[in-house]
This record gives C-alpha cells, sequence and structure tokens, in this order.
C-alpha cells in the first residue's frame, strides 16, 4: 500500500523545523526511537545503570531479532557496535590478512575502508587491486571475477557510495564470491534503511552498517552480520570478558555468535533506540520506502538538471535517494553552508571521501542530497530554488 506521508511526517517532529535532505548523513529519528532513548535514559537517572540494564533486559535483547529480522539475518548472526566503522574494522582485521594476501575492492571504496587496506599494504604486505567501474559506473561484475586469483583472500563491496548516487550489484559479487570460495564483506552502511536488503539472497558473508543513516536511528550505533557459518572460523582481533568467557587461567571461550565482536561497555539506551528503529523500518516496509526514495530522487534529479550552471553527479543502471551536484564556480562546501542557513540540510562530499573515484571523475566535492520517504515534492522544490538562486550569485 503506498505509505501514509502525512503521518510519517507527523511522527518526525524534525520535519516542523527543517528540510532535511541529509538521510545520508545522518537522518532525522521518529519520535517513537528518540522517546525510546529518552525513557530508557530517564530511568537509568532514577533507578542507576546496572539496575536498570537489569530490569530493561527485553528492550536490549530485542535489538538482535529487530536487526536481523530488517535485513533477512538470525538474530545469533548480529553485533551490536557503535559504529558501522567499528564494525567493519573489526571484522576486516580479524581475517588475519598476511603478505601476498589480495584484496579487491572498487573505485568508490570509502576512506575508512580504504584507509585500513593502506595500513595492512603498508604494515603486512596484502595486496589492494581496485576493479574497474562499467560504463555506466558500478562496479563490473566481469572484470571483478577476472581479478580473482588464488591470492584473493577478500570481496570487499561498498553497498552504496558515499559519493555518489549508485546502488552497486551486491548479489552478482556474492554469487562470484560464492563461486570463487573468497570470503565477501559487504558495507552496507547507506544502504540498509533505504532499500530492501537480504543477506542471505546477496550472499555475504559479513555485512556492516550504521544506526544513524537511513535506519533513522540513534548516532553512535552500528551493527554487524556475520554468516552462521563463518562464525567459529573468524576470531576477533580484540575480547574481552563479553565477548569471551575466561574458563580456566590458561584457556578462554569465544561466544558462539556475533556478540563476540562486542565489547561489555555499550549505549544501551542507545542500542534499545536502534531496536526501535528497525522494527519501524520494518513496519513502514523496505519495498514501500524503497519506490518513494526512488521516485523523489529521481524527480530531484530531473529538477536540478534543469538548473542552468549546475550538473548532477550520479552514475549507476540503479540510482538511489544519495543525489550528488555541483555549481558551478562554488565549492560544494559553500553551497551546503549556504543551504543550512536557509535551514535546508544537505551535507558535501569531497575528493578524500572516495579518492580514486573522485579523482578518476576529475571531481574534487560535490553536494549530497539524499532523500528519505518522509520527504516531499515541496521540500525538492524548495531546494532547487534555492540551488538555483545560488548558482546565480
Amino acid at each position: 500500500m503506498p505509505l501514509d506521508i502525512s503521518a510519517l511526517r507527523a511522527e518526525t517532529p524534525g520535519c516542523d523545523y527543517v528540510t532535511h535532505l541529509n538521510n545520508a548523513g545522518a537522518s532525522l529519528q521518529p519520535i517513537q526511537v528518540a522517546d525510546a532513548v529518552k525513557s530508557y535514559l530517564e530511568e537509568e537517572l532514577l533507578r542507576g545503570g546496572y539496575e536498570t540494564a537489569d530490569a530493561r533486559r527485553q528492550d536490549i535483547e530485542d535489538f538482535y531479532p529487530a536487526v536481523a529480522g530488517l535485513i533477512g539475518a538470525d538474530a545469533d548472526e548480529i553485533g551490536f557496535l557503535d559504529s558501522a566503522t567499528r564494525a567493519w574494522q573489526l571484522i576486516f582485521y580479524s581475517l588475519e590478512l598476511a603478505a601476498g594476501d589480495q584484496v579487491l575492492t572498487t573505485t568508490t571504496e570509502y576512506h575508512s575502508n580504504f584507509l585500513a587496506y593502506l595500513h595492512l599494504a603498508q604494515r603486512s604486505g596484502i595486496d589492494i587491486v581496485v576493479a574497474p567501474d562499467a560504463p555506466t559506473g558500478e562496479v563490473d561484475v566481469a572484470a571483478l571475477a577476472d581479478l580473482i586469483t588464488p591470492h584473493t583472500r577478500l570481496i570487499s563491496l561498498n553497498h552504496v557510495p558515499t559519493n555518489v548516487g549508485l546502488v552497486n550489484p551486491a548479489a552478482q559479487v556474492g554469487a562470484v564470491a560464492a563461486h570463487a570460495g573468497v570470503p565477501f564483506l559487504l558495507d552496507a552502511c547507506q544502504s540498509v534503511g533505504q532499500l530492501p536488503i537480504n543477506v542471505r539472497e546477496i550472499g555475504c558473508d559479513f555485512l556492516t552498517a550504521t544506526g544513524r543513516k537511513f535506519m533513522r536511528g540513534p548516532r553512535g550505533t552500528g551493527f554487524l552480520y556475520v554468516a552462521r557459518e563463518r562464525i567459529e572460523s573468524i576470531h576477533p582481533v580484540v575480547l574481552d570478558g563479553h565477548s569471551a568467557a575466561w574458563t580456566s587461567r590458561h584457556e578462554y571461550e569465544l561466544r558462539p555468535n556475533g556478540r563476540r565482536f562486542e565489547v561489555w561497555e555499550q549505549n544501551l539506551a542507545a542500542k534499545a533506540g536502534l531496536a526501535v528503529a528497525a522494527r519501524y523500518a520494518t513496519r513502514v516496509g523496505p519495498a514501500e520506502t524503497w519506490d518513494r526514495i526512488r521516485e523523489l530522487a529521481t524527480a530531484l534529479r530531473g529538477m536540478l538538471n534543469g538548473v542552468s550552471g549546475v550538473t548532477t553527479r550520479d552514475r549507476g543502471t540503479n540510482q538511489c535517494g544519495i543525489v550528488t551536484f555541483t555549481v558551478q564556480g562554488l565549492p560544494s562546501s559553500e553551497v551546503s553552508r549556504t543551504l543550512r542557513a536557509r535551514r535546508i540540510n544537505t551535507s558535501s562530499a569531497t575528493t578524500a571521501s572516495a579518492r580514486v573515484d573522485m579523482e578518476d571523475r576529475g571531481l574534487d566535492s560535490v553536494v549530497r542530497a539524499s532523500v528519505h520517504y518522509f520527504n516531499t515534492t515541496n521540500e525538492l522544490e524548495k531546494l532547487v530554488a534555492a540551488v538555483a538562486e545560488i548558482a546565480t550569485g
């Protein structure tokens, strides 16, 4: 059924204050999410931290099935972290890559991930191989498959890049990885909550994501998925008394699930809030969300293409809710700051965000407007009118 946009906006108090087109940075929270965090913190204030954790155990534990249900996983395959980057790093560094091992990635890889590759290349001697783009912009799956060698130890893919509005063909890459017997790590930071995700259909061994973006959860939250058949074979790079049990003076036993990547101290209020956000996203409907986001993003690209001095920069056969553009003669950061002064939220991405792709395309920055289902056509028109004024000085 069509989404009830009025009802969704009524549950999003921020819609009354700003035109929020920065959902790829941090989305506006539904009131239900904010209330979950607030009520937990209020109880901590009166009851105490440990005591509240005991009393609210079910709210905390609901995180696992709520997130699992959103991505087609099982609850024991999920772990809670404080960010998508931390989740991704824990998976990557726990793979114990060594000299000569090859990591196969893409031109649009996010800087935090690529920095980790460079770190291990310099420290341990791994090889970084960047698969080329297809002519339409997404990763060339056939070319990626041809680059696999006996030394390939990881295929690492961003589902949706940070700096361009395309969707990489994750399921096709998953099929290639499975055929080659190579572990597949999917960075779904910009896709969970934006489009339907099913880890079984994609075929990824690992997935990492954040809460604050299209999931509309609290900041300082993230999660990982580890396929059950991979859990016993991956030893976390760090441990504490939560991720493992100290069973005797010289022995320990890892948790038999995704929680082996967690640590004991967690922001439990935010964790309870992310559980609510995951349930909310499931209730709204991933397919309905995706249809609405694509409709709005397509409309926005069309409007921006009609503005003199403005160039949209998105590529890809399958485009998403991230809409990137440049304004002739103006730094993208300046455009974004000017829009924010008018209470229109966007962001900008620079060469440093995804250096290989940005340099290959000759771009030093782009303005990034990212839509969500609660946005309206009137808000898009407001953005475009403001950009037109900025472009003409």
